[in-house]
């Protein structure tokens, strides 16, 4: 299609666009337990007001919009508070915790090209829990991956782990506050020993837990240092429009202090246009994000935050004695806050999300590895608090579900798999695999169980050969 010759009615326009939301899940009943942290209805409108207030106006040049400059250093200014940073840490405003993460390696990269001139081949440790933002930041940047193992009982990596992967080349550790899939902090004091030990950067990923575990912590709750306030820290990021529960675009990312950051920066005057100075990946920014992000700071205060921390962390723990109570089911780890997930050894996980999508949820399936088995992740916030027990029951029926189904052949996909990795033509035989499991064109599948299967089956590689296929295809 193109640009229509003439000019829509705005009713039209909006009428569609809500037709366009049709088939999306309906976050607002509270029954999507990912992607979306809902604060309620009279604070969504704070935000969004703000965030409206805000939209045209333009980070990119703080001399033509003063305004941005100061929401973003106040907003910098109180999550460095909340992270128990001292008057010397700084930051800025990102549009998400990829953006913040690749920004902790881009500015470790170039420190390192500064101080470490020896390094040619600049390598950073992370756990295999870390969050793909990282691996994303290293293909970007060339900064190679150097993966860790955790622990299979507690979920968290090891520190000496961390030491033994250090070569001469490393120049970052990172360590996640939560980690995604089970929710369980990492060791951060004992890395944070490692790093300084050994002169090296080490950034904690706090994207998840930033807020909603310093809040546990202001509220009197045992909460595992991972802050400032941790010899070694050298720079944090934390997502406002997560449990911040800001509109989407605002995170953080923070630096012990103005010598560390100006290596995240970049600046460029080489050409007949204007000089270009973006302390961010983006040039363009709109305020809107800061806007939101700053008033629902201001509008909630501690008070409100732990209002709300209060009620999700009560649902989480009910939700958790829920689960384990069924037989079938069990939480991994001992998660620290509101995420967590849980596995099964008795029914097929993949089977059972896509049971409970038929009653209406979304609960995110992950697949296994060396480590860990495959789970359902789970994120509890404020909007879907309040449905604990309907999700228990739901749970509870889907199970019996799956265990009546027939349950998918492994041995089959296996099978599948096996002939797609011989085949003289890898490629058309992974277009067949994809259409046996019905994700081919621009269709969305209805049902992923046994896409999630064969993905689990595939090695990672190809697996992320085949997501890109299929996304290629999909948007067109």
């Amino acid at each position: 299609m193109g640009i229509p010759k003439q000019g829509r009615p705005k009713e039209e326009i909006f009428a569609a666009l809500e037709r366009f939301k049709a088939h999306d899940l309906d976050w607002k009943s509270g029954r999507v337990w990912a992607y979306v942290y809902n604060p309620g209805d009279e604070v969504r409108e704070v935000v969004n007001r703000a965030y409206t207030m805000f939209l045209t106006e333009n980070a990119l040049d703080p001399t033509v919009f003063p305004s941005t400059l100061r929401l973003e250093t106040e907003v910098v200014r109180m999550v460095a508070d909340l992270l128990r940073g001292d008057e010397n840490v700084v930051g800025h405003m990102t549009t998400g915790g990829t953006e913040s993460n690749m920004l902790a390696v881009k500015t470790a990269r170039d420190w390192a090209r500064a101080h470490r001139p020896e390094v040619d081949r600049p390598e950073m440790v992370l756990p295999i829990t870390a969050h793909p933002s990282f691996h994303k930041a290293a293909h970007f940047l060339g900064v190679k991956p150097v993966v860790v193992g955790i622990n299979p009982e507690t979920f968290q990596v090891e520190p000496e782990a961390m030491r033994a992967a250090i070569t001469p080349n490393t120049i970052l550790l990172v360590a996640s506050a939560p980690n995604w899939p089970q929710g369980v902090v990492d060791p951060v004091p004992e890395i944070a020993a490692i790093a300084q030990e050994y002169g090296l950067l080490f950034h904690v990923d706090a994207c998840v837990g930033g807020f909603y575990l310093s809040f546990l912590r202001q509220m009197g709750e045992p909460v595992p240092d991972f802050d400032f306030t941790v010899p070694g820290v050298t720079s944090i990021s934390a997502d406002v429009h997560k449990y911040g529960y800001a509109a989407k675009g605002a995170s953080t990312v923070l630096y012990r202090n103005k010598e560390l950051r100006r290596y995240q920066m970049f600046a460029c005057a080489e050409t007949p246009g204007y000089a270009v100075i973006n302390p961010t990946i983006l040039s363009t920014k709109s305020g809107g994000p800061m806007a939101g992000a700053w008033a629902i700071l201001n509008y909630l205060g501690e008070e409100g935050f732990h209002r709300i921390v209060r009620t999700v962390h009560e649902a989480t723990q009910r939700l958790i004695r829920g689960i384990n109570e069924i037989p079938e089911l069990r939480v991994l780890g001992e998660p620290v806050m509101c995420i967590f997930s849980f596995t099964s050894d008795q029914v097929n996980l993949f089977q059972l999300a896509d049971a409970m999508a038929r009653r209406g949820w979304y609960i995110q399936p992950q697949p296994s590895t060396p480590f860990t088995p495959r789970s359902l992740h789970v994120s509890v916030n404020y909007g879907n608090a309040h449905l604990v027990d309907t999700l228990l029951q739901d749970l509870r029926e889907a199970v019996e579900e799956v265990k009546q189904a027939p349950p998918i052949d492994r041995e089959r996909v296996q099978a599948l798999v096996d002939w797609a990795l011989q085949s003289p033509d890898p490629q058309a035989a992974f277009r067949q695999l994809r259409q046996t499991v019905g994700i081919e064109g621009t269709q969305l599948p209805q049902e992923l169980a046994l896409i999630n299967e064969i993905l689990d089956i595939l090695p990672d590689h190809l697996a992320d050969a085949l997501l890109i296929d299929f996304f290629n295809d999909l948007y067109v």
